[in-house]
């Protein structure tokens, strides 16, 4: 066993090469704390000469046994499909690592990370960036790692390294940012971030806090390379055929520059997919066993045409100046029994939101590793095959509709009322209509559209916007609302979302080695024009959020009582909370604090459960008087209900000013009589006098 040891934080970073999976092409254990992930990756065999694109795939797994759970159901005590957040972190160490691979790998490589041992303390998810580097270095698979990863949180003015799940509470930003090294020089590589409403320098300031320790971990990777790492494999050089290269150029290159610079996608798609198809046919006849390298040939040649153009001429596809965002328009109350919709459209990208409010009982249960706990704020993204033009079978959400709908989640969280504010669950549904680039990103505008639409006391609304990245050597050009061919054939997508004030989230990844500080300095900068542009267009569709809820949204009025009173509200079995549900037609949430929420899509009927509950929980003092309804009769009283759930005794001798023989002489049960409380013993009972009795006694 080979133990090596990274400081963070003051706090170790151990990394053990132990080969248990020895039959994996490398592996490694990482721990900080007490928590412990193992790093596998596996590569086959066997080249895919058959497909045109690198088959990796990531999967981060979570095994309850590391937090000492026995999760699931009553029927199923074992990990089936993985939660969100799991997905999450597969997708964010997929972005960091696929870069580095080699473009002629056509294996198939799986990487794998498990979290064996989780303390509560230090978040796994960097822990499995750093193992899967770590693993693929020492490998014999080829790829160009490092890669060094760091979360950076931000609390009260102050950055934190790999900060622990408490460090992290109240941050201000929450940054996982991953780097390499070129030229001697830290190039960032991978950014997920999530903040507060931050300025763009704090983030730049967070990145350049952390550069020392990125520059010392890329190194300690090495380290550990030199003393245990394989002998890479050695990979078929790409075939290169001048002579097809040269026919393709001749004969398809003009055309395809025509083709790849005209406006419409639909235009454009179908006369490269016409282009494509002729030569496919022209190759298939003379040489089929060189379609597949046709197919690579014109790719490159696809990607090289747009790089030029971009670079030497700034020309884009659709013929619009760098940094200008396509046409943009916005609608709300589209739907009309909706509690609140909007609508944003982008050029071809058009998303329609739609947005529900629910009872405090309508929150996500979470039940997982990690996190045990309630979500009341969601956010779904659906893109259905029409949105692409394309027919295809509908299924559930793979990752990317997962990931799209959390970054669009949050992105909008930080201006989420509370639920002292606001008590109603919320959900937001974005159903992309059509898509032409940054779905998520137009999301995030048709969200904040539906939220103000449907009276949600926001903040303020957001906006997101995805630039991305033309270069080639020093030279580059960074891009404002990308669509299509420079998403598909551009060296970056970076998501930005924000309000007026700051930024809210970021994701971004890279297709090149890295960017520079000062790239990415650029990149914000550029970004926040775009975004409070596009602010205005929502703020002129809606400047603010609704006074007015929707009249068909539920109304939930809220009441604090004793929580000493909370078991009389449920009653026994849950006898009395079950009656006012039912006889009033609500929902009923109670906290333990006592604080009730009552739900109802009718005011009144919320009303009456209130002043039901009241009654219930109100303290009955000394001399007051009820009118009171006979429930039971003994032979020492009769008990009488003077609120509902509450009710107090009268003695026989408190019946009338004369000796009772018993007590049906007086009172029988179901008669209405008028009592006044003359007593509350210590544990709390009820005794009364049938109103007038003292008084004709005294007389």
């Amino acid at each position: 066993m080979k133990k090596f040891t990274f400081k963070v934080n003051n706090r170790d970073l151990i990394v053990e090469i132990r080969n248990l999976a020895e039959q994996a092409s490398g592996s490694c254990f990482v721990r900080c704390g007490d928590t412990q992930v193992l790093a596998t990756v596996v590569v086959s065999d066997r080249e895919r000469k058959d497909i045109d694109y690198f088959p990796l795939s990531v999967d981060y797994e979570e095994r309850y046994y590391a937090a000492g759970k026995i999760l699931g159901s009553r029927y199923i005590r074992r990990e089936s499909r993985p939660p969100d957040e799991a997905i999450l972190t597969s997708r964010l160490i997929d972005r960091a690592i696929r870069p580095r691979f080699p473009k002629n790998l056509k294996r198939e490589v799986q990487v794998i990370i498990t979290c064996l041992s989780w303390d509560r303390e230090n978040d796994p998810d960097v822990l499995g960036l750093l193992g899967a580097s770590i693993a693929l270095l020492i490998s014999n698979i080829p790829w160009s790692g490092p890669i060094a990863p760091l979360r950076i949180g931000q609390r009260e003015g102050k950055f934190i390294l790999n900060p622990t799940y408490s460090e992290r509470e109240g941050a201000d930003l929450d940054l996982t940012v991953s780097a390499v090294e070129k030229e001697n020089d830290i190039l960032i590589n991978m950014i997920e971030a999530e903040g507060e409403e931050v300025k763009e320098e704090t983030i730049l300031k967070a990145i350049e806090y952390a550069r020392a320790s990125l520059k010392n971990l890329l190194s300690f990777q090495k380290q550990i390379a030199q003393e245990v790492g394989k002998e890479k494999i050695t990979l078929e050089e790409s075939i290169f055929d001048k002579e097809l290269e040269k026919e393709i150029k001749d004969f398809w290159e003009k055309r395809l520059e025509s083709a790849l610079f005209k406006g419409g996608k639909g235009e454009r798609v179908e006369e490269i997919s016409e282009i494509k198809n002729e030569l496919l046919d022209f190759v298939g006849k003379r040489e089929p066993e060189k379609i597949s390298l046709a197919k690579e040939i014109l790719e490159e040649k696809i990607g090289k045409i747009i790089h030029q153009n971009i670079l030497l001429k700034e020309k884009r596809p659709d013929q619009r100046k760098i940094d200008q965002i396509r046409s943009l328009s916005s609608e709300v109350g589209l739907v009309p029994r909706a509690h609140g919709s909007g609508l944003f459209i982008r050029g071809q990208t058009k998303t329609l939101s739609i947005l529900t409010l629910g009872a405090p009982g309508d929150v996500k249960l979470l039940e997982g590793m990690e996190i045990i706990g309630k979500k009341r704020f969601m956010h779904h993204y659906n893109f259905p095959p029409y949105s692409v033009g394309e027919v295809k079978p509908i299924r559930g959400p793979g990752r990317r509709e997962i990931g799209h709908g959390m970054l669009v989640e949050r992105a909008i969280l930080p201006v989420v009322p509370s639920s002292d504010d606001f008590p109603y669950t919320i959900r937001i549904v974005s159903e992309i209509l059509s898509s032409n680039g940054s779905t998520s990103m137009a999301s995030v505008c048709s969200s904040s559209l539906a939220l103000m639409d449907a009276g949600v006391p926001i903040k303020s609304p957001v906006a997101g916007i995805a630039l991305g990245l033309i270069k080639e050597g020093k030279q580059y050009k960074i891009l404002t609302d990308i669509q299509g061919p420079e998403d598909h054939y551009g060296d970056m997508d970076m998501k930005v979302a924000g309000t007026e004030k700051g930024v809210t989230a970021i994701q971004m990844d890279l297709k090149v080695d890295g960017i520079s500080i000062d790239l990415l300095k650029e990149g914000l900068s550029q970004a926040k024009k775009a975004r409070l542009e596009i602010l205005k267009v929502i703020e002129r569709t809606i400047s603010k959020p609704r006074v007015k809820l929707s009249p068909f949204a539920p109304r939930i009025l809220t009441l604090q009582i004793n929580p000493e009173k909370i078991r009389e509200v449920i009653g026994k079995g849950g006898k009395t909370i079950n009656e006012i549900i039912e006889e009033c037609g609500v929902s009923i949430d109670i906290e333990d604090t006592g604080k009730i929420f009552i739900t109802s899509e009718s005011e009144t009927a919320a009303k009456k459960a209130i002043s039901w509950i009241k009654n219930i929980t109100r303290e009955i003092k000394v001399g007051e008087v009820f009118q009171g309804r006979v429930k039971r009769i003994l032979d020492f009283g009769a008990f009488v209900e003077i609120i509902p759930g509450q009710e107090g005794l009268i003695h026989i001798s408190k019946l009338a000013p004369w000796r009772v023989k018993t007590v049906e002489d007086v009172v029988k049960v179901g008669d209405v009589v008028q009592v006044e409380v003359i007593s509350i013993d210590e544990q709390g009972r009820i005794n009364l006098s049938l109103k007038g009795a003292k008084k004709d006694r005294k007389g």
